[in-house]
């Protein structure tokens, strides 16, 4: 086994006096608030968001449903996990009476009950419903969530080749405050 270090950055919004706009939700979209029923749906659309990309190296616990399914209880029972900042995009047709109803994107937040400072655990959109705004769309419930209870500042780690959601995570409104390194192992190359 070799060892390897991805780049990541910390990225942070300050939410203080900060008016969120509602982004326009995408056609054919839904989202949903937590609810413990959907832990399992959670982890299910977080490990088809995440198992062919690079995260799924950084965090192997992307690559299989089951290990998402712990990633998820774990997430839930932190102290500081705030419901209200966690939640699912449901993609439901172009109209509504054709029954097509797919669980797309996912994204859950923590209160640090000491500081108040909110951080986001996992933005997942699947590769299907990518570049349509569901990103932005979760990203907007869960930082209104974060502002309804309080927190002063909500941060969040992307690995630097994510290019496309760190332009997203731009364009919200967050800013590159460090640049930290994750250590992952590799089987070595024969």
């Amino acid at each position: 086994m070799g060892w390897t270090y991805f780049k990541r950055y910390r990225m942070e919004i300050d939410l203080q006096n900060r008016v969120l706009e509602e982004p326009a939700v995408p056609e054919g979209y839904t989202f949903l608030p937590w609810q413990p029923d959907l832990l399992d749906i959670h982890a299910r659309v977080k490990h088809i968001s995440f198992r062919g990309e690079i995260d799924a190296n950084v965090f192997p616990c992307f690559l299989d449903e089951s290990s998402c399914r712990r990633l998820m209880l774990a997430i839930v029972r932190k102290p500081g996990f705030l419901p209200q900042a966690t939640w699912l995009a449901v993609f439901r047709g172009q109209s509504s009476d054709d029954g097509v109803c797919e669980y797309c994107g996912t994204i859950q937040g923590i209160l640090d009950p000491n500081t108040g400072i909110g951080s986001i655990q996992n933005v997942g959109v699947t590769p299907a419903h990518r570049n349509r705004g569901v990103g932005r769309g979760l990203l907007y419930r869960a930082l209104k969530g974060f502002q309804q209870a309080g927190a002063p500042r909500v941060f969040l780690e992307v690995t630097a080749e994510n290019e496309g959601a760190i332009r997203l995570y731009q364009r919200v409104g967050f800013i590159i405050t460090q640049t930290v390194y994750k250590v992952a192992e590799f089987p070595a190359p024969r």
